[in-house]
């Protein structure tokens, strides 16, 4: 019997060490210390890049569609999610509308210099109740 419970102790003991040492992990930093708390905290608290875009982001993917802008043009219209190449003279964005919720915005937001031209975000199929 004592046998059975000393052999119990010692496995908890070892569950227990290998599941705190894969919870924590070591700072090489000066102090040495284990600061998996911190980690855990800082990352979940901080939005990423694409989560601060309020109109989407600049996109090194192929885009589905090409609309160029001109001076008469007064406004575009686009679908969350959607990847567009935007031309306007010599400038040009491949710009993904990674817009959520849905807002209107102005096209200098993305591509200054582009003034007088409003892009108007439809939902994307991807979100519509079927």
């Amino acid at each position: 019997m004592n046998r059975n419970i000393c052999r119990a102790t010692a496995i908890s003991a070892l569950l227990f060490t290998t599941a705190s040492s894969a919870i924590a992990h070591t700072d090489y930093s000066e102090a040495g210390t284990s600061h998996w708390v911190e980690g855990v905290r800082g990352s979940a608290s901080e939005p990423t890049e694409r989560q601060k875009a309020p109109y989407g982001y600049e996109s090194t993917g192929v885009p589905d569609r090409t609309l160029l802008v001109d001076k008469n043009t007064r406004h575009i219209n686009v679908v969350q999610l959607e990847t567009v190449s935007i031309r306007f003279g010599e400038k040009v964005v491949n710009w993904t509308f990674d817009a959520y919720p849905r807002r209107n915005f102005s096209l200098s937001n993305i591509l200054p210099g582009v003034d007088g031209v409003t892009v108007y975000v439809d939902e994307s199929p991807m979100y519509r109740g079927r």
